[in-house]
């Protein structure tokens, strides 16, 4: 590799963050046939209100996780021990513990996730973030691939798998994913992979 392309590829790690973690948010539809009834899990009735009385433990683990409750935790752990949803609970566990920087204890949870579920997209996903953030490159893209096998239109899956190729200087497969990535983000979203493609594709053409 010549040096010019060598100093291109320095740089390509400093390009724009990576996706963060995916929070397993799938929940029961509630039942409100009246339109004119407030519905519980509105943003606005959440505050207001208390805990709807009608929903399981994984879903009230949610519910408390995405109002960033301390309880959601505990919540979610009491969701595992009733055999509620408990693959999605480890995942949500998991990412409570990355934010508080556990970080062994993520890598526990998600993969006691992947134990019950081999095909769990959101734990194969934030494996592939806590390997990228460990530095280790190979993992990261396993897990990143087995994701976007799970679930193929999750834009977010192919900008880190696509920083994660091109970090590991494997250009062509980096421009491919990041191109993936814009077709399957809103044009807003997609903007965010611009520097990187053009530089990338500086590179490729200097590899000719």
């Amino acid at each position: 590799m010549s040096r010019a392309v060598g100093k291109i590829l320095d740089f390509i790690p400093k390009q724009p963050d990576k996706f963060g973690f995916e929070r397993v948010r799938k929940r029961k539809k509630a039942r409100f046939p009246n339109k004119g009834q407030l519905n519980l899990f509105s943003p606005a009735a959440a505050q207001l209100l208390k805990l709807p009385t009608n929903i399981g433990p994984f879903e009230e683990a949610l519910l408390l996780d995405e109002r960033e409750d301390a309880r959601a935790e505990e919540a979610y752990l009491r969701a595992i021990e009733e055999g509620d949803d408990v693959a999605d609970a480890y995942c949500n566990v998991g990412i409570i513990m990355s934010k508080r920087g556990m970080t062994a204890k993520a890598f526990d949870c998600f993969t006691k996730s992947l134990e019950l579920d081999p095909r769990h997209f959101e734990s194969h996903y934030n494996l592939g973030n806590l390997y990228f953030e460990a530095g280790d490159l190979r993992l990261a893209r396993m897990h990143y691939e087995l994701a976007a096998e799970v679930v193929p239109d999750h834009a977010g899956t192919y900008f880190n798998l696509g920083l994660v190729h091109a970090m590991n200087n494997d250009v062509v497969s980096a421009l491919k994913a990041l191109e993936k990535y814009k077709s399957l983000a809103s044009k807003e979203e997609g903007s965010k992979a611009d520097d990187l493609l053009e530089n990338l594709q500086r590179v490729k053409d200097l590899q000719r």
